[in-house]
């Protein structure tokens, strides 16, 4: 059953450069995103991903089409629809003189739940860090404290923008344990990562973007046996990067 539901989402923008004409970051996309599954959407830098997740978040205005969340309507029940999700951002900034644990107090009580911070760092493997503040976090660190303020609310779809994005190998590897975790436990789990390694083991089914639409969508291994080419030294087929390459006609735009 479908838990998150776009349909025909458009966002469009002035361009900055043509007096009077408009660009659209995001052109019609569709997507039916199944209860429990982790879901990715790639795309090159300027694709729409993170304007298409905004969106669905309720954080961004859309300007024409419908998204639900849980049959909520994102547009009319907007504070219905932030019960029900988390969202870590690609960026965050925290007041650095409180500590994580104050910090997961104020953001807790923000939503009006009572859930003991200590609860949250566990989940996140950052108990031992609840004195600590922010600044003091090393970068794997702060990306799970960031997501560890996105649990508070005890959220049914959870919202990740290229979670790993500057980690190294071993972060990156332990946030990618928290996400399966959290997934096995029941989170429905919506991600924009420009990492093909991640997408390919963390995502049921992808989404790909180029110039605001979806180009391509299906599990990892379909995306893969429909478009990747076979390179002459692979007996089997080529991965979810000659995809990304097939699909979009680039490198990954800087």
């Amino acid at each position: 059953m479908p838990i998150v539901i776009a349909n025909n989402l458009v966002k469009k923008y002035p361009r900055p450069d043509k007096k009077g004409e408009w660009f659209h970051a995001v052109d019609g996309v569709s997507l039916s995103i199944k209860t429990g599954e982790i879901f990715g959407i790639l795309g090159p830098n300027g694709a729409g991903k993170t304007t298409t997740l905004e969106m669905l978040e309720g954080l961004t205005d859309i300007d024409s089409g419908s998204a639900t969340i849980v049959d909520f309507d994102v547009q009319t029940e907007p504070y219905k629809v932030k019960q029900l999700i988390g969202v870590q951002l690609q960026a965050n900034e925290y007041l650095d003189h409180l500590s994580l644990r104050e910090l997961l107090s104020l953001f807790t009580a923000l939503y009006g739940r009572n859930v003991a911070p200590d609860t949250v760092l566990e989940k996140v493997n950052l108990l031992d860090k609840g004195n600590a503040k922010p600044s003091k976090l090393s970068g794997g660190q702060k990306q799970r404290f960031s997501i560890a303020c996105a649990l508070v609310n005890d959220p049914k779809v959870l919202f990740l923008d290229e979670p790993t994005t500057g980690l190294d190998p071993h972060a990156k590897r332990n946030l990618w344990d928290l996400v399966k975790d959290l997934n096995a436990k029941g989170m429905t789990i919506v991600l924009t990562t420009h990492n093909m390694e991640e997408a390919e083991q963390l995502c049921d089914r992808i989404a790909i973007m180029d110039h605001g639409k979806v180009i391509a969508l299906g599990t990892p291994q379909e995306l893969i046996l429909q478009h990747a080419p076979e390179p002459p030294t692979s007996p089997l087929h080529g991965n979810l990067e000659d995809v990304f390459l097939h699909l979009t006609g680039s490198a990954l735009r800087e």
